[in-house]
């Protein structure tokens, strides 16, 4: 522990070491972790985490970053899965404080939710919430631009030729489903000539992806191109045409939001907007790590939440129209 106390300017480390230390730190050039000495100076040893995304390629990519994230730290992460009420959040945060934790990340829904931020504040908790869309939480928040993502999905595919095109909604509590449609139906409006749009109900699941698609594919004019606000929901798109007879993307163009595991694990790998999502989670812990050790922001006027880019990842679902 002597290199820790000589770093950390601790009283009663004899000068010949201290000397002897600082030489060989010199030598190494060693660089303490900034969040690692923060959390230890706080004695925080656990960090909490809500789940309850029902997307399951979302969660474990969220989950290896949050880990990531501690192990970086020498933290226990804590898993607490509560369900997108109230009640339940309210239960899971008090019992992450039973647990002994510090801080909580709040992944989707959660940070966006009044209960569960009201629960973390009433134990004392530091908390980061992650892709809360553009909702203010009142903590740091790690998101994407979702309307602008979804906007640069839309021009894509009207840029391929289509103009009746589909879109499935995600999760009503979430702002950023709200944004993603948002950013359809502006770029729709935008574009030159007739375009035709449809609109269906999801949920965020693969269950309502499915019914979904089926809804758009039985209309009467159905459309040549499917945008689902998250890849569990465009792979079920994908099934639908399949089991329809429909080739994709001869047939019918499919597009996805978030490069989860799936996106790139289905047949034809899927063009969707990549959401770092692990790096999000990652950069979570390290932010919740700051505040828990009265750390410096990096600058003097840090946002409170910061904003990550997104990226297009063009695959084999999309294809010109074939009309």
């Amino acid at each position: 522990m002597t290199v820790s106390r000589v770093m950390n300017h601790a009283a009663g480390v004899k000068a010949s070491t201290r000397t002897a230390v600082m030489e060989a730190v010199e030598a190494l050039g060693y660089r303490p972790n900034a969040a690692a000495r923060n959390l230890a100076r706080a004695g925080a040893g656990r960090l909490g985490m809500l789940y309850s995304n029902p997307s399951a390629g979302y969660l474990s990519q969220f989950l290896l970053g949050a880990l990531e994230g501690a192990h970086e730290i020498g933290a226990q992460l804590l898993l607490q899965k509560c369900q997108p009420d109230p009640e339940s959040e309210r239960t899971a945060v008090a019992q992450l404080a039973a647990g002994g934790v510090v801080g909580v990340i709040l992944p989707p829904p959660h940070g966006e939710s009044w209960a569960a931020l009201a629960e973390v504040k009433a134990h004392g908790l530091a908390a980061v919430a992650v892709a809360p869309g553009r909702f203010r939480p009142g903590v740091p928040a790690i998101r994407i631009d979702d309307l602008a993502a979804a906007a640069e999905m839309t021009r894509y595919l009207l840029g391929l030729g289509h103009r009746r095109i589909g879109f499935i909604k995600g999760a009503a509590n979430q702002t950023a489903s709200a944004e993603r449609l948002i950013g359809f139906e502006t770029e729709m409006a935008a574009a030159q000539g007739p375009v035709e749009t449809l609109v269906e109900a999801g949920e965020f699941t693969y269950r309502s992806g499915l019914d979904a698609a089926e809804r758009l594919l039985a209309a009467r004019r159905p459309p040549t191109a499917i945008f689902a606000s998250n890849d569990d929901m465009a792979a079920a798109a994908i099934a639908a045409a399949h089991r329809r007879g429909l080739e994709v993307p001869r047939d019918l163009t499919v597009v996805g939001f978030d490069d989860t595991p799936v996106a790139s694990e289905i047949w034809p790998a899927l063009t969707t907007i990549r959401q770092p999502v692990s790096e999000m989670a990652q950069l979570a812990v390290q932010l919740l790590a700051r505040g828990i050790g009265g750390g410096e922001p990096e600058t003097e006027e840090e946002p409170p939440e910061r904003l990550i880019a997104h990226t297009l990842v063009v695959r084999d679902s999309s294809g010109p129209c074939p009309d």
